[in-house]
């Protein structure tokens, strides 16, 4: 279940990008079919989307950490349309992908603020407002 939540806030987030920012359920939700699993996840009372917080961003990536993510800690590196989810402790690709040149820089920025990283990782998992950290310069 808890997968296919995950899942379903990706695609939520997709068919938002779609709507051109407008972030709100009943236009993500009119592009779902009823049938669609994703739809009883997203669809109640219409409210919404809750905001993802933006904890960093450089040269177009944006680095973001959802509210009580599931496990091991990792980030979400949003670059145009591709997303890909880094492992904080071993900075490995978990899902996803980047392009080559984004990848390397997101890599390169994780690598010296992983101690940060842990720290917003914590406070989200808490439900607490993480830190903005220091963009790659």
């Amino acid at each position: 279940m808890r997968a296919r939540s995950h899942a379903c806030l990706l695609q939520t987030r997709r068919l938002v990008k779609l709507t051109l920012g407008v972030v709100h359920h009943k236009i993500a939700c009119s592009l779902l079919s009823t049938e669609d699993p994703c739809y009883s996840e997203i669809a109640p009372y219409g409210g919404p989307v809750p905001d993802v917080p933006t904890i960093s961003s450089f040269y177009g990536i944006l680095i973001q950490m959802y509210w009580h993510d599931h496990a091991p800690p990792h980030f979400h590196a949003l670059y145009a349309e591709d997303e890909a989810l880094i492992d904080i402790h071993t900075l490995e690709v978990i899902q996803g992908q980047l392009p080559r040149r984004a990848l390397a820089l997101v890599l390169e920025w994780a690598q010296a603020q992983r101690a940060e990283l842990l720290e917003d990782w914590e406070s989200c998992s808490h439900n607490q407002q993480p830190k903005k950290i220091r963009p790659l310069i």
